[in-house]
């Protein structure tokens, strides 16, 4: 009887315990990292790459994606706990499409010397290809092919490759997101063909999401639901589906999901690779472009996305996000001046805004919380 008793308070005190654990929701909170592009420095103004890693060092940043994919800034990560998202420029994806030796090339120069050390993860052939190289569009799915076998060739299995769009340009309707499609080139099937690759090679779909560009087309889009403002009225309902949003980068993120199931793929992984908000334009038609709206913008993503929500459509949310971009251009007197500033930091590394990107503060409460219940809960069976 004792005993029985005994358990019962054991029991009763561990769930007591468990009670007061942090609630984490089910969804995963996806790696958030940023964009880096020489080509944020203007002129022969280049940025160390060992103040690359300081700089994502000091943000807490879980990843890195390589426009230029320097292996001068590879080389510095490795032994890190950075991944690694590498890209292909576009010029050379004809090349690599017409011979499989010139993908080897490549991977020579940017991965083998590096890999495993340094944690490359992904590589994506081109960059929003497809608009920048309209005419080449029939040598994208090639050249994807021609890598992929290549890192196979190598032993290197787990590394994926996949390509980036842009929204703007591949989704047909963008709202409601029930009634997205994706748009092909003229002329040319790709988009079945592409996500069958992904599939087959359990590779992401790349996206850039920009709610400013999207907002910036769509006048009737409130200010407030593309900068992830809660109000009692910021929401938009896809009468389809009955889905209510609060958030335009949920919009998009689900306008994706749809037209891959209408193209029969709805299960391949996400990875949003250019997000963010301007905080300063040349143009003076441009006044959300602003310091405090990007702010906003950048805070309340981090926010959701570390609330582990995912989105209406897919729970798990998106895999990765990468933040556009590292640093601001940097404008020397008598050059031109850039468009936008996108970047989260200063050339100069000073920070622009104070956000904290690191993912893993609620797991490691969670895990504290826990280790201290099941310490509790030890000493209590010991002692009974």
């Amino acid at each position: 009887m004792v005993l029985c008793f005994s358990s019962f308070i054991f029991l009763t005190f561990t769930l007591f315990i468990l009670s007061l654990l942090p609630r984490i929701r089910s969804g995963s909170i996806p790696c958030i990292g940023a964009t880096y592009s020489d080509e944020s420095s203007a002129d022969d103004t280049h940025i160390p790459p060992e103040h690359i890693v300081t700089a994502i060092d000091s943000l807490k940043l879980g990843s890195l994606r390589l426009e230029d994919s320097d292996p001068n800034i590879i080389r510095r990560f490795a032994y890190s706990n950075t991944s690694l998202f590498l890209t292909i420029p576009n010029y050379v994806v004809p090349e690599i499409a017409a011979n499989r030796s010139n993908a080897l090339r490549w991977l020579y120069v940017h991965v083998v010397p590096f890999y495993p050390r340094a944690k490359i993860t992904t590589i994506s052939v081109g960059n929003d290809f497809i608009d920048v190289s309209p005419q080449a569009v029939d040598h994208l799915l090639p050249a994807m092919r021609n890598v992929h076998l290549s890192l196979r060739d190598l032993g290197i299995r787990k590394i994926s490759i996949s390509t980036s769009f842009s929204f703007v340009s591949i989704i047909s309707t963008p709202f409601p997101p029930s009634a997205a499609q994706f748009q092909d080139p003229s002329g040319i099937d790709l988009m079945g063909p592409l996500l069958q690759f992904l599939r087959e090679t359990n590779s992401s779909f790349l996206i850039n999401v920009y709610p400013y560009n999207l907002y910036r087309l769509k006048s009737e889009i409130p200010i407030g639901i593309a900068l992830f403002q809660e109000h009692a009225f910021n929401f938009r309902d896809d009468l389809t589906t009955g889905v209510r949003y609060r958030n335009l980068f949920d919009m998009m993120i689900d306008a994706v999901v749809s037209a891959m199931a209408v193209a029969g793929y709805e299960n391949i992984p996400i990875i949003v690779t250019e997000t963010g908000w301007p905080s300063a334009s040349v143009t003076r038609t441009e006044g959300d472009a602003n310091m405090a709206y990007a702010e906003m913008y950048l805070k309340g993503l981090v926010r959701h996305l570390k609330s582990g929500e995912g989105t209406p459509l897919r729970k798990e949310g998106v895999a990765e996000v990468y933040v556009y971009e590292l640093f601001d251009k940097e404008t020397k007197e008598g050059t031109k001046p850039p468009g936008r500033n996108w970047g989260i930091l200063y050339p100069n590394l000073t920070q622009k805004y104070n956000i904290d990107f690191s993912g893993s503060s609620k797991i490691g409460g969670a895990k504290a919380w826990m280790k201290m219940a099941t310490g509790i809960s030890l000493v209590l069976v010991l002692s009974l």
